[in-house]
């Protein structure tokens, strides 16, 4: 069996610590990015909704008005 040398095993468990350590920062920093994401769909949807409903509000109008007018033309 060969003997490892002590400053390859050094070497390792500082990089396995480092990673560790920085295992809390990577999935904060995940997670807000996921959050952040999830706000600006709900963000997206919503002015896709509104902008759809102002379509629907504006063809109603668009509706209403020439039924008016069929109705003024036959007096």
């Amino acid at each position: 069996m060969s003997v490892v040398n002590p400053q390859i095993t050094d070497s390792v468990t500082q990089s396995t610590v480092q990673v560790v350590g920085s295992a809390p920062a990577t999935a904060i920093a995940t997670l807000t990015q996921v959050s952040s994401h999830a706000v600006s769909l709900a963000l997206q949807n919503a002015v896709s909704h509104q902008q759809a409903l102002n379509i629907i509000g504006n063809a109603t109008v668009a509706a209403a008005v020439q039924q008016i007018l069929a109705v003024g033309g036959r007096s």
